[in-house]
């Protein structure tokens, strides 16, 4: 586990984003929601990290059996191997900002 992590970091420092500009033309302009979130996203330092289940516990203050049966929700971008439960933090955070009422 400590092995994918590091290669996650060296990947995400290795990236150098102030150099390399992407544009995106989109059709509509976007929300305020949508640019909050953007702006969210960027100030991530490894938005690739991966999460636990005790992280998604301590984040949405839930006991473990909850937290074990959000991982199998259809609509949870979890990754399951095996037994080792996980999410990536990007599309967790994604995943939240949907689920919000």
């Amino acid at each position: 586990m400590n092995e994918i992590d590091n290669i996650a970091m060296k990947v995400a420092n290795e990236i150098d984003t102030e150099d390399k500009k992407i544009n995106i033309n989109l059709p509509a302009p976007l929300t305020p929601e949508q640019l909050m979130a953007i702006q969210s996203i960027k100030r991530l330092k490894n938005p690739f990290k991966m999460l636990s289940v005790k992280d998604i516990m301590r984040d949405l203050n839930i006991c473990e059996t909850i937290a074990y049966r959000t991982f199998k929700r259809v609509d949870f971008p979890s990754i399951n191997i095996g037994k080792s439960n996980q999410v990536m933090l990007l599309s967790y955070l994604i995943w939240k900002m949907n689920k919000r009422v």
